[in-house]
């Protein structure tokens, strides 16, 4: 089978699995409903503290948004281990690598086409509501964070896939990486201090700041995300190679 085909059968794969194709319009709506909610309620208050980065408080919702990354990747790979789904697959299309290559290329892409949109997105929306510490694109790093915000979010749904490979299951991927952004990644920042800024979605996030202060910068941080994300995707394709499907 060819590359085109192995693309175009694995895009209505994700296209036809209703839990996948909703986990991946999520990431839109979950950030969008925060960001509106969020801003139209305590958004300039927030913002009058002195200590204020306006640029990384326009982009708060994005901690929701990325939840529904994670599912999308998670579930996205998950489907394939339901019912044999995975053999038939690998029937379809033997070269494990061509398959697992595809199969990643469409999670990221898809995932780096809504991020983007919804990073711009809930970037603009909220600053109809901020009044006088309304701040527009032009602003010193607000660019960069808006591209980085959606490239942050594919590389986690990439994390999140190269995971569920290794593992063969979204609900231990979900039951891991969720509690651990949610809970242990601050936890573990109070503990650690810099080195926290290492872990993948704190690294990451700095590029969402205006003025970073870690050891990383925006564009370093994010670099350390993506390598995070191709440790775990190299542990699926070996997983994948190696193991009886």
């Amino acid at each position: 089978m060819s590359t085109t085909a192995v693309l175009h059968s694995e895009w209505i794969k994700i296209r036809s699995v209703r839990s996948v194709a909703g986990s991946l319009t999520a990431v839109f709506l979950a950030t969008m409903a925060v960001t509106v909610l969020t801003f139209a309620t305590v958004g300039q208050a927030e913002a009058d503290k002195a200590d204020a980065d306006l640029v990384f408080g326009a982009f708060y919702a994005l901690n929701f948004g990325q939840i529904a990354a994670i599912s999308f990747g998670a579930t996205a790979i998950s489907s394939e281990y339901v019912n044999g789904a995975l053999r038939i697959s690998l029937a379809a299309v033997p070269r494990r690598t061509l398959f697992y290559t595809v199969k990643m290329s469409l999670v990221g892409g898809a995932v780096l086409a809504v991020g983007l949109v919804t990073s711009f997105s809930s970037f603009l929306t909220g600053q109809l509501f901020m009044g006088e510490y309304a701040v527009g694109l032009g602003e010193p790093g607000a660019l960069r964070a808006a591209f980085g915000g959606g490239i942050y979010l594919a590389l986690m749904a990439l994390f999140a896939a190269g995971l569920t490979v290794l593992f063969r299951s979204a609900v231990a991927v979900l039951s891991l990486l969720i509690p651990f952004i949610l809970i242990a990644s601050f936890v573990v920042g109070d503990i650690a201090g810099g080195a926290a800024d290492y872990l993948p979605d704190r690294a990451g996030q700095l590029v969402l700041h205006q003025h970073v202060e870690s050891s990383l910068g925006p564009w370093t941080g994010l670099a350390v995300t993506a390598a995070w994300a191709a440790a775990a995707l190299l542990a699926g394709w070996w997983a994948l190679r190696s193991r009886d499907a």
